[in-house]
């Protein structure tokens, strides 16, 4: 009778084979888990107080190019950089501590689907905010756009209202309209002056 033979060796290295390709399906992100990555970092920032940490989730760049819209080619490289670094500090500034409010009572977050088209995702989300009061439900759509640094957010939309649009057409675009880069980056410079209290983390 024949026998089969087994190289013990070439059994294990089989085993260890089969197991990292095992790991590595497990393991591996979905599409879904790449765009909800940096929602889930800027959550978690602001809501435990990591402003400085929350920022660098976002498509700053794109940000200006879509509030500043054909005036950003316009600008300097340096109108940029002063643009997004000071646009950056006024929200963390005037929009966090509010979100921080909100998320002391937040219970979960449930994302649908992202729908990813090239370096652009769109994914909408539902926030549980379990207040004593007041049980919410908001309903959140976010953009993002993927560069070197993985996936950034540029706009958040609550309730159908677009973040970047409003800033946009309430102050940017009038202030551009009245005395141009200078005019906005002037303004922009005074309102942070005014913030000077609030501190970053």
């Amino acid at each position: 009778m024949a026998y089969l033979t087994v190289n013990p060796i070439e059994l294990m290295k089989t085993i260890l084979f089969a197991l990292a390709l095992a790991s590595s399906t497990t393991l591996a992100a979905t599409p879904k888990d790449e765009v909800t990555k940096p929602l889930k970092v800027v959550i978690n920032s602001v809501r435990y107080g990591k402003d400085v940490l929350a920022l660098k989730s976002f498509a700053g760049e794109e940000q200006g190019r879509q509030m500043m819209a054909d005036a950003w080619a316009k600008g300097t490289d340096a109108q940029h950089k002063e643009f997004v670094a000071l646009f950056h500090q006024l929200f963390g500034k005037i929009a966090f501590p509010k979100i921080r409010k909100n998320f002391e009572n937040l219970d979960t977050v449930l994302y649908d689907e992202p729908a990813v088209t090239g370096d652009r995702a769109e994914i909408s989300s539902t926030i549980l905010i379990n207040h004593p009061m007041k049980k919410q439900e908001l309903k959140v759509k976010y953009q993002l756009i993927k560069g070197k640094a993985g996936w950034q957010v540029i706009d958040v939309s609550v309730l159908g209202d677009s973040m970047l649009k409003g800033i946009k057409e309430e102050q940017i675009q009038p202030l551009f309209q009245e005395g141009g880069w200078d005019k906005v980056l002037q303004a922009m410079k005074d309102k942070n002056g005014e913030l000077k209290d609030v501190v970053l983390k």
